[in-house]
């Protein structure tokens, strides 16, 4: 059966409200065919997103009308593996019967590139090219785990994750950049260099992908991105005002697939 994510726009809900409308579908849902898995709220953005097995969009629509009335401003079938590598679960936290949800599904997108992975296997040969890809990502993984990251995928020369903290996002990628730095002056024939874009936001929106235009950003702004360099969206600055992260005064980057220039910042990782 098909698996959906759902999108409530319903500002000035409670956790406690919510709670009470998940347990009114959870009463209706075997006269749709449903099955309800687990829900997010953003209790500060007023958003709220639900996961369900459903037969088709209609039955999610009509489950969520007759239990309370709190229709679905967006529906979009999702895959439950990426669901789980953005979110990081499937089901209801443990707590879930004690405590009301107020887990965010809001998060911060990290993607990363490896400059010129291709050209490694002439340079260095077969064994050498793979030595340096090993090295390059136990670098990266070891700053996802030390950052609580999540990695969504690799890229073959990057990675995608995935970070609840928008500040953990940037502090990672200051650390992948150090590391890097570090490893390219004790090895200064295997240099590795990476570009890294970072933005932030919800995973349902405007219909599309799970994530769909956070990531497009994302990727967009990495490959923008010089190497050694990392460029976040201004949303990413602004969530991070009072961390003392060194953002740099913000420019205008027009950016493939999006209409307007968008606002970016690049972050001075060696002067952190």
């Amino acid at each position: 059966m098909p698996l959906y994510m759902d999108r409530h726009d319903i500002a000035g809900v409670d956790p406690e409200s919510l709670a009470a409308a998940h347990q009114e579908d959870l009463k209706v849902m075997g006269r749709y065919g449903v099955r309800f898995l687990t829900y997010w709220f953003d209790e500060p953005r007023g958003a709220a997103f639900c996961l369900i097995e459903a037969p088709n969009k209609e039955a999610v629509h009509d489950m969520h009308q007759e239990a309370h009335g709190f229709v679905p401003n967006e529906i979009l079938e999702v895959d439950q593996g990426l669901v789980e590598a953005f979110l990081g679960r499937v089901t209801d936290p443990g707590n879930a019967h004690e405590t009301p949800i107020s887990d965010s599904a809001f998060r911060t997108i990290m993607f990363t590139d490896m400059k010129d992975s291709t050209g490694l296997t002439s340079r260095l040969g077969d064994e050498g090219a793979m030595q340096l890809l090993r090295v390059h990502n136990g670098i990266i993984r070891g700053a996802l785990q030390k950052h609580q990251g999540r990695e969504v995928k690799q890229t073959g020369d990057g990675f995608m994750a995935s970070f609840v903290s928008v500040a953990r996002g940037v502090e990672c990628a200051i650390d992948v950049q150090r590391d890097f730095a570090t490893h390219n002056a004790e090895h200064p024939s295997h240099h590795i260099e990476v570009r890294i874009g970072l933005t932030a936001g919800e995973p349902v929106r405007d219909g599309g992908d799970l994530f769909g235009a956070c990531v497009q950003l994302a990727a967009r702004l990495c490959s923008s991105a010089n190497p050694g360099q990392i460029l976040v969206a201004h949303v990413v600055q602004e969530l991070c005002l009072g961390k003392q992260l060194p953002f740099r005064e913000s420019r205008d980057l027009v950016v493939q697939g999006f209409p307007d220039p968008i606002q970016t910042h690049e972050v001075s990782w060696a002067e952190a």
